[in-house]
Parts: structure tokens; C-alpha cells; sequence
């Protein structure tokens, strides 16, 4: 089994958070699992949060993380954590799926893209209604991470620009109420997780891939596709999640190690998010891919046709809540 393990020496970062622990308090671990590469700007900052909680605590809390799928995959990380297998994970907000249909809200296509909304959404009344909701199914979140604002739709034989362009193309999906509006653009969407989605390019199994704009680079597309449209199509999130048992087991000082490294991690994930995106243009470019950025009347164009149906499919699974959270979201 393939592990990264960080348990590293309290002193390495310069804590926030003065109170001194305890002098009883008990040393724990908590090990952390998450499917993201070593070269995904996402599996960095996680490695940055994990040596933060490290020096929040002053050496009490001990972060053991377990990246690219090596501990859990992606599909296993929400149950390990519920039942207690695992302490800790970082999911992508899309793989709730219909278990918490709610947190798909930031996925509605062109709309919340917003860099001052996504600054202040850990302390917004949306993400404690989402919080409650994971604690209902059993895990407690600690942290967001927002991963992207700008998406990527690759293609292989044409560019993917207007509507019309994605007719019968099979492409990577993320979940039935995601890919609705995928449809709607007459796709055949695929859901599978970013690991899973080169093979299935390189294979034939998919013509088409859908991501964020940098893990288009760091999971190396450009060796099996020709054409990238950049596009803002919506805003996504990783989020760390722990069990609430173990979690009530902590000190007041572990805890509070806790939230100012979630809080920290909110913060570093937005600027470096934008930062690489930035940056992946050219970088796909420089490695030979055929690049368009979606211009605003493109934009408009998919937007009219996708997210009618990404609505449909939202206010069916969701409800009442689904659309207080679009009403607070939209505010």
C-alpha cells in the first residue's frame, strides 16, 4: 500500500493559536485520506493544512495523510470516516451524490463563480446548513477547500464550444444531477472519479473529459486529447471531514487546532486555486493541446441550455432546502 505520512514537528510553522495545551493532554492521530496525486495543486494544500493542525495544537495532534486513493478510495472515504474505520477524509462535494443532493448547489452551471463568495463561505449561513446535514450521515466537517472556479472540457477529434459541439459525445460525468445538464447539450455523460477519467480517455471508453482547468495539467491530458475549452462552467469544493465520536474525544485545544487550520485552508486553497488555474492555459498550450477560453456569449449560450436542467434535477432531489440554499447562495 502506497502511503504519504506527514507527522511533522510542531516548531516547522509558526501557530496562530497561543494558548498553551494542556500538560495532560493526550497525543493524538488522525489519519487522513484522500484520492488526489501528488502533483494536484489540492494534494499540496492538503499536506500544507495537515502541517498546520500539526503546529496549531503544538505537537498533539498528529496528521497521518494518505493521498492518491493510497488508504481509502474515493468511494469509501465518507463511509470509512462514518463508521469510524478512519478518522478523517477529504471528499469532492460531488460524490454526496443523492445522499446529501444539497451539496451539489455550487455545481449549478455559470453561477456561483464568485472569488468575495467563496471567500466568506465557511462562515455563510449555507455552509452551516451542509454541515448539519453531513453531521446527520454521520461525519463532522472541519475544513473547505474550494479546488476551482474555471472547469475544462477536453476533447480529442473537435473542440467542445457551443451546444451543439457535445451531441452524442461521451464524456466524464460526476453525478446523476450534475449531468443533467450535460444532457440537456445531448452528451452521454459518464460518472467516474478524476482518477479513473485518463484511462477511460486513452482507452476509447469516454471521448471526453470534464475537470477542473489545472488537473487537466497535472493529470496530464495532453497526452490523450487535442483540444481544451476553458470555461467557467462552476465553482468546486473538497472538503475535510472527521468522525464525531473521535472528534468529541479531542481537547479544547485540539479542536480549536482544528478550525484555524480549516479556516487557514479556506484561504490558502481560494488564492492558490486561481493562481494555478491561471497558469494551466498556457501550460496545456506549451505541451501541444489546442486551447479556447469561452467567450461571455458562449458562456450565455450554455448557460441558457444547461441550467434549466441542472434546476429540474436540484429542486427534485432537494426540495425545500435545495431551494432556500439557491435563494441564500444567489443573494
Amino acid at each position: 500500500m502506497k502511503k504519504t505520512v506527514l507527522i511533522l514537528a510542531g516548531a516547522a510553522v509558526a501557530p496562530a493559536f497561543v494558548a498553551a495545551p494542556d500538560v495532560l493532554a493526550a497525543e493524538q492521530t488522525m489519519r487522513c485520506s484522500h484520492q488526489l496525486p501528488p502533483r494536484h495543486h489540492g494534494a499540496k494544500l492538503i499536506t500544507r493544512w495537515a502541517e498546520e493542525v500539526d503546529a496549531q495544537s503544538r505537537g498533539i495532534l498528529k496528521v497521518q495523510v494518505y493521498g492518491a486513493n493510497s488508504l481509502r478510495n474515493a468511494k469509501q472515504n465518507i463511509p470509512s470516516v462514518a463508521r469510524g474505520n478512519i478518522e478523517c477524509a477529504f471528499s469532492v462535494n460531488f460524490q454526496w451524490g443523492r445522499t446529501i443532493p444539497e451539496m451539489n448547489v455550487t455545481l449549478r452551471p455559470y453561477t456561483f463563480t464568485n472569488k468575495a463568495q467563496l471567500e466568506t463561505f465557511h462562515t455563510s449561513k449555507a455552509a452551516n446548513i451542509l454541515e448539519a446535514a453531513m453531521l446527520k450521515k454521520g461525519v463532522r466537517n472541519v475544513a473547505w477547500m474550494f479546488i476551482t472556479r474555471m472547469s475544462a472540457f477536453t476533447s480529442k477529434d473537435k473542440p467542445l464550444i457551443k451546444p451543439a459541439d457535445f451531441k452524442s459525445v461521451k464524456i466524464r460525468g460526476l453525478n446523476k444531477l450534475v449531468d443533467s445538464g450535460l444532457r440537456a447539450l445531448g452528451a452521454a455523460p459518464s460518472a467516474m472519479s478524476g482518477s479513473k477519467v485518463y484511462q477511460a480517455l486513452s482507452t476509447g471508453v469516454i471521448d471526453a473529459g470534464l475537470t477542473d482547468i489545472s488537473a487537466a495539467y497535472s493529470r496530464k491530458y495532453y497526452e490523450v486529447q487535442k483540444y481544451v475549452t476553458v470555461s467557467p462552467l462552476f465553482s468546486v469544493f473538497f472538503h475535510a471531514y472527521v468522525n464525531p465520536k473521535w472528534y468529541d474525544g479531542l481537547d479544547a485545544t485540539q479542536k480549536k487546532a482544528l478550525e484555524v487550520a480549516g479556516v487557514n485552508l479556506g484561504k490558502w486553497a481560494i488564492e492558490v486555486s486561481d493562481a494555478t488555474a491561471a497558469k494551466a492555459p498556457a501550460q496545456l498550450k506549451a505541451k501541444g493541446m489546442i486551447v479556447h477560453i469561452h467567450t461571455p456569449a458562449e458562456v450565455a449560450a450554455m448557460k441558457k441550455v444547461m441550467a434549466p436542467a441542472f434546476d429540474k434535477a436540484f429542486n427534485g432531489s432537494t426540495g425545500k432546502t435545495g431551494r432556500m440554499l439557491m435563494e441564500i447562495m444567489s443573494k
